[in-house]
């Protein structure tokens, strides 16, 4: 009888413990990234009042079982359900990440990394990649490479992901170097009976960013339909002659075409522009590339571009960078846009996988700690294991309401069951008690 009172008490406390483990799965609802807990009971050691004993067959009797009295239950582990990802909720904002696999975010607290499926990023006041509560998301940052100037992964260690760092915000401008002519000289064409010449414009960067347009003047050789001479008639800032800043291609620039393909016959088909008087900003000439202007019979159409005839159109200048916008590619990788076109990594967010997930513990604010069970953390690139990291959606939690209520309830119905286990009990002594009056 008193076997029985400690059994209820102990079947209370356990059904307590689940019920406390459920009540903060259903308060965490909707925290971003949360694993739901579940709790597992094992049954209490065993009084034995009479062993085992085998039959016998010089008594011809039969074995017995053992006679044994539980005493009660334990909670034997609070699991934590890892492994089931939560549901997705898009919220639009680049920093709002989800990890499409098994790994954790990297978070550094107070000196010491932790580990994380919540998502929700923001940036601190230098710029840096951070959780709700500030602690810093890591990763590989970005150096500048003063050669290039381009900016290099610092792959030795783990660092805090700056995404608006001062050093991030502008990037450097470049001078034009390369540029190409192209289209059609028709003499013919109405402008060549009117003023004599034609006129192309030339778009170019200095070495501090400003942009200028060198106006050329196109003319055609009288009486020959495919000779013609080019030379600069000024440069401008918009729609201003720079009056203290002259273009010069080496005097008159006589193109040649063929009479048969129409294509240029002159060699070489490049010329040399250099910037005279307040040109300190110029630091080296220009080349244009004219191969690809024609002559045929068709309309006068002259076209001038930064930059050399490949895709890439190299040597094209650019002004200074000013950072637009900040995206998190499906890598990791943190990459700015600025409004000059250039492009640039300034990092890259790193994962953590461990043999044992569940093996690790919680430490609150969605963080996890490493454990001897978990095994130690392997940090690297996302798509080394084939997943993703997907951004503008979280990965919320993984508590099903369903289940907690059903769960709910037969906690409920175990504890009022264990409850009359103690009253029964009492009620039983009572009664023995009773028999002495």
């Amino acid at each position: 009888m008193m076997r029985s009172l400690y059994s209820g008490v102990s079947g209370l406390k356990v059904h307590q413990t689940r019920m406390d483990v459920i009540g903060n799965n259903i308060a965490n609802v909707n925290t971003v990234g949360f694993k739901a807990q579940n709790v597992n009971f094992s049954e209490l050691f065993y009084q034995t009042t009479q062993a085992a004993s085998g039959p016998n067959a010089e008594t011809q009797t039969g074995g017995q079982n053992a006679k044994q009295i539980g005493l009660g239950a334990s909670v034997a582990a609070v699991s934590t359900n890892i492994i089931n990802e939560g549901g997705t909720q898009s919220t639009g904002n680049a920093f709002d990440l989800k990890i499409n696999g098994q790994e954790f975010f990297i978070i550094r607290k107070g000196g010491a990394d932790y580990y994380s499926k919540a998502g929700n990023f923001t940036t601190d006041g230098f710029g840096n990649l951070v959780t709700p509560s500030g602690a810093y998301v890591m990763g590989y940052a970005a150096a500048r490479d003063d050669t290039t100037g381009d900016y290099v992964l610092q792959n030795d260690q783990l660092r805090p992901i700056s995404v608006y760092g001062s050093q991030y915000m502008h990037t450097d401008p470049a001078q034009t170097t390369q540029a190409t002519m192209s289209g059609n000289i028709n003499a013919t064409d109405d402008n060549f009976a009117s003023n004599g010449y034609i006129t192309t414009t030339l778009s170019v960067y200095d070495s501090l960013g400003n942009l200028y347009s060198v106006m050329f003047k196109i003319s055609n050789t009288a009486g020959d339909a495919t000779t013609y001479t080019m030379e600069p008639m000024g440069v401008y800032n918009g729609n201003k002659l720079i009056t203290d800043i002259t273009a010069d291609i080496g005097g008159t620039l006589t193109m040649e075409f063929s009479g048969t393909t129409g294509k240029v016959v002159t060699t070489p088909s490049t010329f040399t522009l250099n910037f005279t008087g307040n040109t300190e900003a110029f630091e080296e000439p220009i080349t244009v590339d004219f191969s690809n202007v024609t002559c045929v019979a068709a309309k006068s159409s002259v076209e001038c571009k930064r930059g050399d005839s490949s895709a890439d159109h190299l040597g094209q200048g650019k002004a200074v960078g000013n950072m637009i916008e900040v995206g998190i590619q499906t890598d990791g990788k943190v990459v700015a846009s600025y409004d000059n076109g250039d492009s640039y990594v300034l990092g890259q967010i790193l994962v953590a996988n461990f043999i044992n997930p569940a093996g690790l513990q919680k430490q609150g604010d969605n963080l996890f700690s490493e454990t001897l069970n978990s095994g130690e953390a392997t940090v690297g690139d996302i798509t080394a294991n084939g997943d993703t990291m997907q951004s503008g959606v979280l990965e919320m939690s993984n508590v099903d309401l369903a289940d907690e209520f059903t769960n709910m309830i037969v906690t409920q119905r175990g504890f009022q069951s264990n409850s009359r286990i103690i009253t029964t009990s009492d009620t039983m002594i009572e009664e023995l008690l009773s028999l002495k009056r």
